[in-house]
């Protein structure tokens, strides 16, 4: 029997290391004063998994203000093998499409994305605590060089 030299790749290790933001989180979170929303604190549930033949990370969000849903969105991790970044390809309820993906790469714990749109600069930063806790921040700036947070949070693992 012939070979068949259209099968699909297997994941990477670094498609794999996606993995340690998967499951159920709950979140607790600080939104900062911008041009979108006003400032306070909010809760998140965080849900993620590997999926895809494990090339992916999807993850979907609910951020609730004052007892009712403010804000939700939709990320998809990857990495990519052919620039050897990781990407995020990030929908939310704002309603903005970005014109490409962020990218970036892991320093120490952190995994570090940016991306780029006619609005200005976002860098979402998800810092590994332990098995059962991670840190993200979102940022912007105007010109990649001067960031202010958007969002920061801390996310638990839900039993």
């Amino acid at each position: 029997m012939a070979e068949d030299h259209l099968a699909a790749p297997s994941p990477l290790p670094e498609h794999t290391k996606l993995s340690v933001f998967a499951g159920e989180w709950s979140g607790e979170e600080m939104v900062y004063p911008s041009r979108w929303t006003a400032g306070g604190p909010a809760t998140s549930r965080v849900s993620a998994h590997m999926a895809l033949n494990g090339f992916y990370l999807i993850q979907d969000s609910i951020q609730m203000r004052d007892g009712k849903e403010a804000f939700a969105s939709h990320g998809v991790f990857t990495y990519d093998r052919e620039d050897r970044t990781y990407k995020l390809f990030w929908h939310d309820s704002l309603g903005y499409y970005p014109p490409s993906p962020a990218s970036g790469g892991w320093a120490a714990r952190s995994l570090v994305l940016v991306r780029g749109s006619l609005r200005g600069n976002a860098r979402h930063v998800y810092e590994v605590v332990d098995d059962n806790t991670y840190n993200m921040k979102i940022q912007f700036s105007p010109d990649a060089e001067g960031w202010n947070d958007v969002l920061t949070g801390v996310y638990r693992r839900v039993s």
